[in-house]
């Protein structure tokens, strides 16, 4: 069954020739979503006009991480934007587990709420697995439950990974047809690697998991139509380690230090050295920029997936894999 074209390209791009004096072009993360979401308003107007559905976020937190309070805020400020219900629930750091699965069974119960996600990490005395397993599969948005995965396994419908759907939908409008090409992975997480490894495989590519410890990582990276780099060390994957032409996704975000920007300052990288890799790849995204503005509205197209489902309608092609 062919896969519908999540951009605005309708046929297979050919790889571009790098020359010494060429770069690479740089894939626009921050722009597809803003254009993927648009999408979703469309379909958010739908569902309420044709069936009475206004589809419902939940976003708990649990404690005052500044960095997840930022990430939430900016989640729930997007579910709005696209006409959606935003709930939102910040809970003490010391809320106790039993408290925490109350109110997720709560969530499950109430029908206004058609997506659920609990910001991770919770704190340590909390089981990250038990919060997992206590949401329902049918409002599991973040694609956690073993249930979900489970379906992304076989194909059946329902959410996909946020960030893997984000590569998935870059690569797509970069390349139109994946199908033939190979991709390497290199990364094997729950998260990222092995998601993208059974999407990448039902668009009918030759897929490679790679990861740290993988024998002459470098030389298998060489072999790779698409790099997917999922791996969490900065800068890791070298320029020369990529085929010219070659389409790199960079899912990695990692901080390091910037003393060219002022004592204690910091910049954020991804996994590739994106300027030598910039000088053979025919295209990269960028850190940041690129994979990271995908998984918020991803997460809010897996929010129309789950409603659309939960209310026995065919969800939009356009929002999933």
């Amino acid at each position: 069954m062919s896969k519908p074209n999540c951009g605005k390209r309708s046929r297979t791009q050919p790889f571009k020739q790098i020359g010494a004096d060429m770069t690479a072009k740089i894939i626009d993360g921050k722009r597809f979503a803003e254009e993927l979401r648009g999408r979703i308003a469309g379909h958010v107007e739908r569902l309420k006009a044709e069936h009475g559905i206004t589809p419902g976020l939940a976003v708990v937190i649990v404690g005052h991480d500044p960095a997840s309070q930022v990430y939430v805020s900016s989640k729930a400020r997007q579910t709005a934007e696209v006409g959606m219900n935003s709930y939102k629930y910040e809970l003490p750091e010391d809320v106790s587990e039993l408290d925490l699965l109350e109110l997720i069974r709560r969530l499950n119960d109430d029908k206004a709420v058609h997506g659920i996600l609990v910001q991770m990490p919770v704190p340590r005395h909390i089981d990250p697995n038990k919060v997992i397993e206590a949401i329902d599969p049918a409002k599991d948005v973040d694609c956690f439950t073993p249930a979900n995965v489970g379906k992304v396994q076989i194909g059946l419908a329902g959410p996909v990974s946020c960030t893997p759907l984000g590569c998935l939908m870059l690569l797509r409008d970069e390349l139109g047809s994946l199908e033939g090409k190979h991709a390497v992975i290199i990364g094997r997480s729950n998260l990222v690697g092995k998601p993208m490894m059974q999407l990448l495989l039902r668009d009918n590519c030759t897929v490679t998991v790679a990861h740290s410890r993988t024998r002459d990582l470098a030389a298998v990276v060489r072999q790779a139509d698409i790099v997917v780099a999922a791996v969490g060390r900065p800068q890791m994957i070298k320029g020369d380690w990529i085929k010219p032409g070659a389409v790199v996704i960079d899912v990695g975000i990692n901080r390091i230090d910037a003393p060219e920007r002022g004592e204690g300052k910091t910049r954020l990288v991804g996994d590739v050295d994106t300027a030598a890799a910039s000088e053979v790849a025919a295209a990269i995204t960028p850190v940041p920029g690129g994979v990271g503005p995908m998984t918020i509205a991803c997460l809010l197209a897996n929010t129309i997936t789950t409603a659309s489902l939960i209310n026995g309608l065919t969800p939009p092609s356009d929002l999933t894999a």
